[in-house]
């Protein structure tokens, strides 16, 4: 569906995976689901593309539900994987997942996750053999143009990617606007984190910076600013996680 011009999604807000176009060419900021390739070539029409167009996957982090369907279209049609430097052996499978537990959790919509999780191939996604890094401050050489902005917390190398072409903020989970656990709705710390109150530190990162679409892993797009989805996170935050 498309958020903007120049802005595409695929998934309900549950599990996203966004497509930005720049000068005919496109890039993949998370690949969500494995499900989602077969959904992939009808947005990339709809934005007047195809699969030829696609230049780069860009991972806002190295967990399995950003991954996605990466490994295929890395492995099928040649396009290179970027992640930040300190999740690449996330991603490739080479070390543990850093989450340390889920977080709160109500049973229906963690139940509904899993279910989700069981639809859409996610119980078995493949590792990404090679990937290409990318580090703090980098302005990536793909359609876009995105900034990186690291945010460490949710894992060791989680990352925030500023299109400014877009007025756009992909932000991973960095942030949610819906917990996957919980259900609860608006700006939070996502669940299955690393470290929350280092994410919630983290954030300190993007005062100052501004766009009118704030695009998370998990939820809907927020259009009500960063400051203020930030100043949401920092009131919410426990003395133990701030």
């Amino acid at each position: 569906m498309e958020i903007a011009p120049g802005i595409r999604r695929i998934g309900a807000g549950l599990v996203n995976s966004y497509l930005i176009e720049e000068s005919g060419s496109v890039t993949i900021i998370d690949a969500g689901a494995p499900s989602y390739w077969g959904d992939l070539p009808a947005e990339l029409a709809a934005m007047g593309r195809s699969l030829d167009d696609v230049k780069s996957v860009v991972l806002t982090h190295g967990h399995s539900d950003h991954i996605g369907f990466a490994e295929r279209i890395r492995r099928e049609r040649h396009v290179p994987v970027r992640v930040h430097e300190a999740d690449a052996q996330l991603a490739r499978g080479e070390v543990r997942n850093p989450a340390k537990g889920t977080g709160p959790v109500r049973l229906r919509p963690l139940l509904g996750f899993i279910a989700f999780s069981i639809r859409h191939g996610m119980l078995s996604i493949p590792r990404i053999a090679e990937v290409a890094t990318y580090g703090d401050g980098a302005i990536l050489d793909v359609p876009g143009s995105p900034r990186v902005i690291l945010l460490p917390g949710h894992t060791p190398g989680s990352a925030a990617l500023h299109v400014a072409s877009l007025d756009a903020l992909f932000v991973g989970d960095a942030l949610a606007t819906q917990s996957v656990t919980t259900g609860r709705l608006g700006p939070q710390v996502a669940p299955f984190s690393a470290d929350a109150g280092q994410a919630v530190e983290s954030l300190g990162r993007l005062d100052g910076l501004e766009a009118g679409f704030v695009l998370p892993g998990h939820g809907q797009v927020w259009t009500g600013g960063v400051a203020e989805a930030v100043r949401i996170i920092r009131s919410q935050a426990t003395p133990a996680a701030a």
